[in-house]
């Protein structure tokens, strides 16, 4: 991988941490106004999806060490 593919794979990891950070402070909310649950739980696994596809995309841009 290139250094501009791994940039290229920085700036989206940080727009994807971004999102996650939003989705975090958007479910509080909801639950503060005690919003519908499902609605909640949609968020929350939508948060999760994101955490998954940062954590896979972080793993390609440091490579495996091995021991």
């Amino acid at each position: 991988m290139d250094g501009q593919d791994q940039a290229e794979l920085k700036m989206m990891v940080a727009r994807l941490r971004q999102d996650h950070d939003d989705y975090g402070v958007a479910i509080e909310s909801m639950i503060k106004c005690s919003c519908d649950f499902l609605q909640i739980q949609r968020m929350k696994k939508k948060k999760l999806a994101l955490k998954d596809r940062i954590a896979k995309m972080e793993s390609r841009i440091i490579p495996d060490i091995i021991a």
